[in-house]
């Protein structure tokens, strides 16, 4: 969890080929309910991903198969969702000499 961020990660090695990171971005309508708010959100996310990813490629391990919930009731502005995706990324990078990854298998 990184407010207003939630992120649901695992290290795929059956996947060899494309990008070292495949994500999906959701934003419930439960949280959100105007679909021009549920876009603008899904933009600050997507934007931040993309100008964070590079930053974090080369020391994230192998591939990884990444799901970013939004968790917020209200429209948060960009900077507080790019601190939040370079929170996800350095957890995904603490975790990675570890067996756990994002997902709960109990």
């Amino acid at each position: 969890m990184a407010y207003p961020l939630r992120a649901v990660w695992r290290i795929n090695d059956s996947r060899d080929e494309g990008s070292p990171i495949q994500f999906l971005i959701s934003i419930p309508k439960k949280r959100l309910r105007h679909a021009v708010d549920r876009v603008k959100m899904r933009r600050r996310v997507r934007e931040a991903y993309r100008l964070k990813r590079h930053d974090f490629h080369n020391i994230l391990p192998g591939n990884i198969d990444l799901a970013i919930i939004y968790v917020a009731d209200t429209l948060k502005d960009y900077h507080i969702v790019e601190k939040s995706m370079c929170r996800i990324f350095r957890k995904i990078y603490n975790e990675k000499d570890t067996e756990h990854s994002g997902v709960d298998t109990d």
